[in-house]
């Protein structure tokens, strides 16, 4: 017996498509005028789970490499941290895509 193939089904034409928010970086960029403590502080403080030591090493990497990636994750909580993170007085670089 010969299997029986199933009839062609119509291609959709009007599907949607979701799409993701990108994900994007959140770079603290070194400057003459925040102090070590004052950054380590403020990463503690707006960037969700930042430890102490993770903190102070980000900080040590923006004043010897210029920047450092302080968090990467959604669109929205990263306009949020970025935002909070400027006010409280650090140099920000533009948010980017990750």
């Amino acid at each position: 017996m010969a299997p029986v193939q199933a009839p062609p089904q119509k291609e959709q034409t009007n599907q949607t498509v979701r799409k993701t928010y990108p994900n994007l970086k959140v770079i603290v960029l070194d400057d003459d005028f925040n102090t070590f403590q004052h950054v380590a502080q403020c990463l503690i403080k707006y960037i969700p789970n930042m430890s102490s030591d993770r903190a102070w090493e980000l900080t040590n990497q923006v004043h010897f490499e210029g920047l450092a990636i302080v968090w990467v994750g959604p669109q929205e909580q990263a306009e949020l941290y970025h935002t909070q993170l400027k006010r409280a007085g650090l140099t920000m670089a533009p948010l980017e895509d990750a």
